[in-house]
């Protein structure tokens, strides 16, 4: 069974169409990353996987779970980390932690709290307000806050915005464990040197449809980029050609 699996998916705000019929489909243990230009549509599709949107029309299943119609479902399921850390400023880091662990039932919360405050490197300042944390810290503790449930699924939209060396270094960390541990990872990501270290697979998405994919084992290495530039240069092509269709039929 596909981990997620999308058919037919149309997304519009009023009269603009951001996803146009865009086909998606991934096994559970890919890491796939999501390659492509600004207003192509990638965190569009990442918050109508983590029921943060709704589809306009088609298909949308995360987990064997339907979306919308099963959305708690899918949430519990999923970890999500984005621009924002999404956190309680008001709340210590050690709280912010259980409060999202409590949220998703996590068993044994304490030990696990105790150990994700050691993998993000923020032990001693567990008893400290977030609000005083640097930006850094804050998305350090996000990390926590997105895999302290041990999520099947992880989606990530542009996860390392914004990281200092130290967050980018524990975010790769935990990101390598996870892809060990055979969960399910979707990611964008304007930084292809490190993308193309991480995923196994990679689809390139322009003008609301994925236009090309392929696994890390069919590119040579440090070949990422030449794949993305290709597959968007055939698009433009494409979309040329079939303008000059529309034209001459008129």
């Amino acid at each position: 069974m596909s981990m997620i699996k999308v058919k037919n998916l149309v997304k519009m705000f009023g009269l603009k169409t951001i996803l146009k019929g865009m086909n998606f489909d991934v096994e559970p243990g890919e890491f796939v990353a999501f390659l492509g230009p600004n207003g192509a549509g990638k965190t569009t599709f990442l918050r109508i996987l983590s029921s943060l949107s709704m589809p306009s029309f088609g298909d949308v299943k995360v987990a064997g779970y339907q979306l919308p119609q099963h959305a708690a479902a899918v949430r519990s399921k999923l970890g999500v980390l984005s621009h924002q850390p999404l956190l309680y400023g008001d709340l210590t880091a050690e709280e912010n932690l259980e409060f999202f662990g409590r949220m998703y039932n996590v068993n044994d919360l304490g030990k696990r709290i105790d150990e994700m405050l050691e993998v993000v490197g923020l032990s001693k300042r567990r008893g400290d307000l977030v609000r005083t944390f640097s930006r850094g810290m804050q998305q350090r503790l996000a990390i926590g806050r997105a895999v302290v449930h041990n999520p099947e699924i992880l989606l990530l939209d542009e996860p390392y915005t914004g990281l200092d060396q130290d967050a980018s270094g524990i975010l790769d960390d935990v990101l390598r464990t996870i892809a060990s541990e055979g969960r399910t990872v979707i990611m964008t990501s304007h930084d292809l040197v490190r993308t193309e270290d991480m995923a196994s697979r990679f689809d390139v998405l322009s003008k609301g449809k994925v236009i090309a994919s392929t696994n890390k084992k069919n590119i040579s290495k440090n070949g990422l980029l030449a794949f993305y530039r290709d597959a968007i240069e055939r698009s433009k092509i494409e979309e040329e050609e079939k303008k000059r269709d529309r034209k001459n039929k008129k």
